[in-house]
């Protein structure tokens, strides 16, 4: 399309939206469609979920008056057309890269992104709490918040309805619903009376008419409630009452997601409303190109792909030779020979590698939706009963579950398995989905195992430890390539785990060259980083020997403060904050133990990472293999200065 012709290149702020005719507004959905599926085949991202909302997205910012109106995001994954229609196209083609915009709402970035989110169910305990602080300021602005049907298996949703329902703020609910069957009106009449009921003029006849009931001398109350009963017959035969309605929202819908039009209107009836209001909107997900809506699965999250040939082969990242692949071989091993062994996942069946585990035991796996909490405490109530529940979840989305990891696990020390992927740097969704925290979060929890794997045998070695293990364990590992056997002593990474040692990957006991030399104790996300580490700085003629820490928790203190005192320099890495990590924890043991040696630790800094691709990351905070070894060779400079 030649720019002279594009609509898209007119939209400078959502008000320009109102220049144009609904049947520009099509074209400008189509414009939209072809921008984000070209700019995603490029940068890679979230493709289906995008390209289901674009006239729901057109239809928000021709009504509502963005940003004094507030339109929060749940999860923010589907909000590449609201970026494009609030002054960020000509940037767009930087999406998801590093320095360029982020793939999720930011408050940072725009003022029409009024909320960060990147994480599910937030979207409605948020705008309520921008709609109380509105009318407590005296203003008179809307709240809108654009859940999916799959965030709302999310407790954290149903918790703000019960509370929006309560307080009776005019906040609008748009339920996008692309997947999950919903109880809906049956029939035309009960679509015409959906659709009656968020009309201002009823709203304002059914608050006088019932006021005006009560008032009736002697009898009101008795009549009053009479019409409540009789209001309540009506809707249990012409439609279905929804739970919605219960908590006391008027329902709106189904309506059809696709039609800018009919979608722009029923948004201007409920925004005269004045009450708390369900929309419920059917989308598809991606909608306008064709390999996305016949597989709306494959395309939610894409990396680099062809438009014209999609995405190249089947997803089937279980074979690949990531940390994911790893761990999805050996949970299938382990539960080929275990029948109490269960999975467990909190709607990331394929992105945790356990696709494969639900084909061959269907009976054996649970898939507890977005609800990390329950997924946590289910997994704890089936360990109660004698099971080995394995629950895999995303590092960056247990965050929502320590309380349940603490409190319904941990307590009682069952024996639970936790497999956090994507642990550490994760490239391009940014500051909301880095798995930086755990180390932090859960090592000082009592009875917790806390294990860290750097090849595929030692995370199969730890799976299988932790299945036989009394009590709860974590298994932490990034998203990234899974080495094999490291050089120079191929069977390093395959030795038996000791509990609460690692095992010495270059030089060590025994070594000739350890006394007073240095000693690089990483954990095992970093291990191909700390090699070539070593590499550069044999170039440099510093020798370094390498300590793979394995146990994070619990640790073998004498042998660690052995360490300590036989080493000038101990350099811990790891890839975690550095605030309450295992560097802290061992500095502080060492001093504890007055050991001789100087102790350093190298770390992610304290503060929220941006996105960009994980070597990109790890480059930046000096946790690659040259970022390491500069900071060893000025450590070791130093010493050797004094």
């Amino acid at each position: 399309m030649a720019e002279s012709e594009s609509l898209l290149a007119r939209i400078y702020e959502p008000g320009d939206l109102k220049t144009l005719s609904f049947p520009e507004l099509n074209q400008l959905a189509r414009e939209i469609r072809h921008v984000i599926v070209s700019t995603v085949s490029r940068n890679g991202g979230h493709l289906a979920s995008n390209l289901g909302v674009v006239e729901l997205t057109i239809a928000l910012h021709l009504v509502f008056q963005s940003p004094q109106d507030k339109i929060v995001w749940d999860v923010g994954h589907q909000c590449y057309t609201h970026k494009l229609l609030t002054g960020r196209a000509a940037e767009f083609a930087s999406i998801r890269t590093a320095g360029g915009i982020a793939g999720f709402p930011k408050t940072a970035e725009s003022p029409h992104d009024v909320f960060n989110t990147g994480h599910a169910s937030t979207s409605i305990s948020a705008a309520l709490g921008f709609l109380a602080g509105d009318r407590l300021a005296g203003g008179q602005h809307n709240a809108v918040a654009v859940i999916g049907d799959g965030a709302l298996t999310g407790g954290l949703a149903y918790e703000a309805l019960s509370h929006a329902g309560q307080l009776g703020f005019p906040l609008v609910v748009i339920l996008n619903d692309n997947k999950m069957s919903i109880g809906r009106n049956v029939g035309g009449l009960s679509k015409y009376l959906s659709r009656l009921s968020m009309k201002s003029y009823y709203q304002s006849f059914r608050r006088h008419f019932d006021a005006m009931a009560k008032r009736l001398p002697f009898f009101g109350d008795i009549f009053f409630a009479a019409v409540v009963r009789l209001k309540r017959a009506v809707k249990a035969v012409f439609y279905t009452d929804n739970f919605f309605v219960d908590l006391g929202f008027e329902y709106v819908g189904p309506i059809q997601g696709h039609s800018i039009q009919h979608l722009a209107e029923v948004l201007r009836d409920v925004r005269a409303l004045k009450r708390p209001v369900v929309v419920h909107v059917i989308t598809h997900k991606g909608r306008g190109y064709e390999f996305a809506e016949h597989d709306p699965g494959t395309y939610h999250g894409v990396g680099t792909f062809s438009v014209g040939a999609g995405v190249p082969g089947p997803a089937e990242g279980w074979r690949d030779n990531s940390f994911t692949g790893a761990f999805s071989r050996a949970i299938l091993d382990a539960a080929r020979k275990d029948g109490r062994i269960i999975a467990i996942c909190a709607a990331m069946g394929k992105g945790t590698g356990l696709e494969p585990f639900k084909k061959e035991f269907p009976h054996r796996f649970f898939d507890a939706g977005i609800a990390e909490g329950h997924a946590v405490t289910f997994a704890a109530g089936l360990a109660a009963r004698g099971m080995r529940p394995v629950a895999a979840i995303y590092s960056t989305f247990m965050q929502r579950a320590v309380d349940q990891v603490i409190h319904d696990v941990c307590l009682q020390n069952l024996p639970v398995t936790f497999a956090l992927d994507r642990s550490g740097f994760v490239s391009d969704d940014g500051e909301t989905h880095q798995g930086l925290f755990d180390i932090a979060l859960f090592r000082a929890v009592p009875n917790l195992t806390l294990l860290a794997p750097a090849s595929e045998a030692e995370l199969a070695a730890m799976l299988d430890w932790s299945l036989a293990a009394p009590g709860p364990c974590m298994i932490r590992y990034p998203k990234g390539n899974c080495p094999g056997a490291c050089p120079p002593d191929e069977d390093a990474l395959y030795r038996p785990l000791e509990p609460g040692r690692g095992v010495w990957v270059r030089g060590g006991e025994g070594s000739a060259e350890t006394v007073p030399g240095t000693c690089l104790a990483f954990t095992g996300s970093l291990y191909q980083q700390v090699m070539a580490a070593a590499a550069i700085l044999d170039t440099r003629n510093i020798h370094v020997d390498c300590y793979n820490l394995r146990f994070l928790k619990p640790v073998d203190e004498a042998y660690l403060a052995g360490i300590m005192n036989r080493y000038g320099l101990v350099v811990f890495i790891e890839e975690g904050v550095k605030s309450g990590g295992f560097g802290e924890y061992a500095a502080e043991l060492g001093s504890r133990q007055n050991c001789r040696g100087k102790v350093c630790c190298l770390a992610a800094g304290n503060s929220f990472v941006p996105q960009g691709k994980r070597e990109e990351l790890l480059r930046q905070a000096g946790l690659d293999g040259q970022g390491i070894a500069d900071r060893v060779s000025t450590l070791h400079n130093s010493i050797e200065q004094r």
